[in-house]
C-alpha cells in the first residue's frame, strides 16, 4: 500500500487479514494445545484408575425377605423388615421407603434402649447399605415403622418401595406374620 504525505511518500505493508502470519500460526498452535493437554492428562488419569480396579461397578441392590407384623391389640402401629444386599462395588444408602399398601406415614427407625434398660424408637433419615455387603433390619435395630391396613390377615402380601440413593426405588412385597413368629426375623 502506498500512502502519499506532504513532506515524503511511505511505502507500508500490512498484511492482509486472511493470511497466515508465523504470529498468528503460533498463537493458533498454543490456544489448541491448552484442551489437547487437558483431555490427554484425564484419559491417562482414567485410565490408570481403570487398570488399577477402582472403577468397579456401581451398587447393586436386592431386597428380600419382607416381612411386617400384623398389629395385635388396640394398636394398628407396626412394622416391617427386610434384608438387603448389595453386590455392587459402591456403597449406597436406603433413604425412604413407601407403600400403597398402608394407612399413613411411613418411616425408617431405629429401636434404641437407654442406661437402665428402656426402650425407644428413634426415626432415621437414611441406612447405609455398603459395597459387598448387606443390611438386615430386625425389631431389635432398624425397621420400617408404619400404621397396619385395617383387613390384614396372617400370609397377606404388602407391597412397599424401597427408594435408594444411587440405586434407585426397588419394589417388594413383604408378608404379614405374627409377631412371635420365627420367620419374622429376615
Amino acid at each position: 500500500m502506498t500512502r502519499t504525505t506532504d513532506r515524503q511518500t511511505t511505502r507500508t505493508t500490512d498484511p492482509h487479514p486472511w493470511r497466515p502470519t508465523r504470529r498468528r500460526l503460533t498463537d493458533t498452535l498454543l490456544t489448541a494445545l491448552a484442551p489437547v493437554a487437558a483431555c490427554s492428562i484425564a484419559l491417562g488419569a482414567l485410565s490408570t484408575w481403570v487398570a488399577a480396579g477402582r472403577a468397579g461397578d456401581p451398587a447393586r441392590i436386592e431386597v428380600i425377605a419382607g416381612r411386617v407384623f400384623l398389629p395385635y391389640g388396640d394398636t394398628r402401629d407396626t412394622a416391617a423388615f427386610f434384608r438387603i444386599t448389595n453386590s455392587g462395588d459402591a456403597d449406597d444408602r436406603l433413604v425412604r421407603v413407601s407403600s400403597p399398601g398402608v394407612g399413613g406415614e411411613v418411616t425408617l427407625g431405629r429401636h434404641r434402649t437407654t442406661g437402665g434398660g428402656a426402650a425407644y424408637r428413634d426415626e432415621v433419615d437414611s441406612a447405609a447399605v455398603p459395597a459387598h455387603g448387606s443390611l438386615a433390619m430386625s425389631p431389635h435395630d432398624l425397621d420400617v415403622i408404619l400404621r397396619a391396613g385395617a383387613r390384614w390377615e396372617l400370609g397377606d402380601p404388602v407391597p412397599f418401595t424401597l427408594h435408594f440413593r444411587r440405586s434407585g426405588p426397588v419394589t417388594v412385597e413383604a408378608v404379614v406374620v405374627s409377631p412371635g413368629d420365627v420367620r419374622a426375623s429376615p
